[in-house]
């Protein structure tokens, strides 16, 4: 572990924040530049977050403005460490592919900043980096350890056999996974994701995270994946391409957003879209050992044409008798019947959850694109509802809602 930081770097590294605030983009923009001239190193992340809309460089900008905010109190930032040490777990970065983020990053600071990146600034921000980096890398080791010697667990990239491709709406698609060797896998907590590296002729390899939408067996994953017609085309390979008998490769399980098996508070878990994929989860797994916990599902889509595992969840109800379903259409169907097919009609209201559900109570869990996610975890705060009961889960980088 490396040693405290000096009140010395502390001091520059906050004198830094009016700097960052304006050119943090310019600067995380260059660095990913820099990074991505080595082969190698480039095979590492997952470019769909390197697109026209900069998720990830926006991501990143606000991470690092945060932590020059809060370099005196790192105790703020470890949820984000959290998150990012999880996301390293899945991507397998290793402590050798440090030293590069950290040749590029100081390198970015003095192209953009040019002569305001002094010497001082540079050895400061070096100083912070590894810091930062050693808190990183030694919680890595932990979560590695914890995972290779659990029953099922691997470290790396394991291949696994697509046994069933399920048609479960119009835009969703679930892909049964039993690994090749025959051997069991490790239970992921409900909640968490599986990062794959996909191939798809031709092309480069594809970095993907997709949650578990089955819940913890030892023998199988399910994941739930949403045909995406823009981006990259991860989604549109497994939708087009991957065939029952097909090979995957992918990492252990991963993901800070997980089903609590502490708390036996009610549950309510609140989702837009394929948001519901760890939601299923997390009722699958509640049914199988908790089946007397309150949980309430609460869904919102389209209409039945994109209506997810509906019936599947509802068939859970039979062993899960604290299990109750709510769904809402946005633009419902001509054949959509209201109290039949769905619950209630627009999105979810907030005074909807406060009547339906014990919201005073209950541990919350959230999952959907941003938009959702902005709305709810906002309006789930003002209705009183404290963080601490409030978790969620965002597909892609964290920019604005992370910094928020």
């Amino acid at each position: 572990m490396s040693k405290p930081l000096s009140p010395q770097t502390i001091a520059i590294v906050k004198a830094t924040v009016p700097a960052l605030a304006e050119h943090g983009t310019a600067i995380t923009a260059a660095m990913y530049g820099r990074l991505f001239q080595d082969e190698q190193i480039s095979k590492l992340f997952n470019h769909s977050n390197q697109g026209e809309s900069g998720a990830q460089v926006h991501a990143l900008a606000a991470a690092i403005l945060a932590y020059a905010r809060n370099i005196e109190n790192l105790a703020a930032l470890a949820p984000a460490v959290e998150r990012i040490a999880q996301k390293h777990i899945g991507y397998h970065i290793l402590p050798e592919h440090y030293p590069f983020v950290a040749n590029a990053l100081l390198a970015a600071i003095k192209d953009v900043l040019e002569d305001a990146a002094t010497d001082e600034i540079i050895t400061a921000w070096g100083e912070a980096y590894w810091f930062l980096a050693d808190i990183l890398k030694a919680r890595e080791v932990v979560i590695r350890e914890s995972i290779v010697t659990s029953e099922g667990g691997w470290d790396g990239w394991r291949e696994f056999r697509v046994t069933q491709k399920i048609r479960e709406s119009s835009l969703i698609t679930s892909f049964v996974l039993h690994p090749t060797d025959g051997l069991p896998v490790l239970r992921h907590k409900p909640g968490q994701y599986l990062t794959f590296r996909l191939k798809p002729a031709g092309r480069l390899d594809l970095k993907r995270n997709y949650s578990i939408s089955s819940g913890p067996n030892g023998e199988f994953y399910r994941i739930s994946v949403k045909r995406e017609d823009a981006g990259h085309g991860g989604s549109r390979f497994l939708h087009d391409d991957v065939q029952i008998g097909d090979i995957l490769e992918t990492t252990p399980p991963a993901g800070d957003f997980f089903l609590s098996e502490e708390d036996q508070r009610p549950v309510i878990l609140l989702s837009g879209g394929v948001g519901l994929t760890p939601m299923v989860s997390m009722v699958e797994a509640i049914a199988r050992e908790h089946s007397s916990r309150e949980v309430h599902y609460v869904h919102g889509t389209l209409s039945s044409e994109t209506h997810a595992m509906d019936t599947h969840v509802r068939a859970l109800k039979e062993s899960c008798p604290g299990l109750h379903v709510a769904t809402f259409y946005s633009h419902p169907m001509p054949q959509d019947v209201l109290g039949d097919t769905h619950s209630g009609e627009g999105y979810v209201p907030i005074e909807w959850l406060t009547r339906h559900t014990p919201l005073e109570e209950a541990d919350i869990y959230v999952c959907g694109p941003k938009g959702f996610l902005r709305t709810y975890i906002t309006d789930l705060s003002m209705a009183g509802v404290p963080s601490s009961r409030i978790h969620y889960e965002f597909f892609g980088p964290a920019d604005e809602l992370m910094a928020a």
